[in-house]
C-alpha cells in the first residue's frame, strides 16, 4: 500500500533513517524562559543545555495542536491510500491525544499511540514504514504495529539526576543522595510508563558498559535484526565503549547510533544513554 508514516519530533530517529522511509516529522514545542520554540528546528539540544550551564531555567516541553496535526494529515490523506501518525507515548504528553482528535476528520488516517518516547518510539515508526508497501489493508497494519509495539524494550541510564529533580520528576533530596552515592538509575519503559529500573553504583562508564552486558548478554529472545543507540552528551571514548560492547553482547545485524533529541534533553539531561530493540 501507498502508505504515509509521519511522527512526532520525540521519535529521535537519525535522518537518515528519516530520508530513507519519508518520514514526515511533527516538531512538538520546546518551552525557553516562556519562548516557544520547535524541537529540532529552532532550538537543539546544545542549546538547551548550554543555557542550563549558565544558569537558566529548565526547559520544558509542550504538545503540538489539533490545528497542526489537521494540517499536516490534510497534506497528506488525499495523495495517499493512508496516513499513520506515530506519537509519543499518550503518559508522557497530550499530543496523542490532540492527533486523535485530528484525525477524526479523515476517513484514512490512524494515530498509533507508541506508549513510549524517542528510540522506542522511532522503533514503533520505522516497523510500520518497513511494513506498509506489503500491507493488506489499513487496519491490518495497524494491527501489526500494535502487536510489534508490545516486543518494543526500551531504557536508559542517567548519569546524574540534576534535570530530574529541577523538573519535578523525582526530589532534590533523592537526587542529592543518588549523587552522593554515585548511583546511576536504569529508566525502563514499561506499559507506555517510565520506571526506575536497577540502580547502577560506580563510574558512569564502568555503570553503562554493565548496563549493556545485563541487556543483551545471554539472551535468546532478543531481534537482532536491528536496535537503535542512542546518547545526550557522553564523551566520545566512553561512546567507544559501549559500542564495542553492544558488538560483544548484541550481535545485532545493524545498529543505528543517534544523538537524542530536545524531549529526552530537556528531562534527562546530559550523561544519557540508552539502547533500544525488539524482542521475537
Amino acid at each position: 500500500m501507498n502508505i504515509k508514516i509521519t511522527a512526532d519530533s520525540t521519535c529521535d530517529l537519525s535522518q537518515d533513517l528519516i530520508q530513507k522511509y519519508d518520514i514526515a516529522i511533527v516538531p512538538l514545542f520546546v518551552i525557553k524562559e516562556g519562548e516557544e520554540f520547535l524541537d529540532g528546528l529552532t532550538i537543539t539540544p546544545a542549546e538547551i543545555f548550554d543555557h542550563v550551564a549558565k544558569g537558566g531555567n529548565l526547559c520544558s516541553t509542550s504538545a503540538q495542536s489539533v490545528g497542526t496535526y489537521q494540517d499536516v494529515f490534510e497534506k497528506y490523506a488525499g495523495s495517499y491510500e493512508g496516513v499513520i501518525h506515530f506519537s509519543i507515548g499518550a503518559e508522557f504528553s497530550s499530543s496523542y491525544q490532540n492527533a486523535v482528535l485530528a484525525a477524526e476528520e479523515f476517513d484514512n488516517v490512524r494515530v498509533i499511540d507508541t506508549r513510549s518516547l524517542s528510540g522506542g518510539q522511532g522503533l514503533v515508526a520505522l516497523k510500520g514504514a518497513m511494513l506498509a508497501p506489503d500491507a493488506a489493508s489499513l487496519d491490518a497494519l495497524v494491527e501489526d504495529i500494535l502487536a510489534y509495539r508490545e516486543k518494543v524494550e526500551g531504557s536508559f541510564v542517567i548519569d546524574k539526576l540534576d534535570y530530574l529533580a529541577k523538573g519535578g520528576r523525582c526530589s532534590s533530596l533523592m537526587a542529592l543522595g543518588a549523587n552522593l552515592l554515585n548511583l546511576k538509575p536504569c529508566i525502563e519503559m514499561r506499559d507506555g510508563k517510565l520506571m526506575v529500573g536497577k540502580k547502577y553504583r560506580g563510574h558512569f562508564d564502568k555503570c553503562l558498559l554493565n548496563y549493556i552486558k545485563d541487556r543483551l548478554d545471554g539472551r535468546d529472545d532478543i531481534d537482532t535484526s536491528h536496535a537503535l543507540l542512542i546518547w545526550t552528551v557522553v564523551p566520545d571514548e566512553t561512546i567507544s565503549a559501549v559500542r564495542e560492547a553492544v558488538r560483544q553482547y548484541g550481535h545485532f545485524d545493524s545498529v543505528t547510533e543517534v544523538i537524542a533529541g530536545c524531549t529526552i534533553s530537556c528531562h534527562c539531561g546530559p550523561g544519557t544513554l540508552g539502547i533500544l530493540f525488539a524482542k521475537k
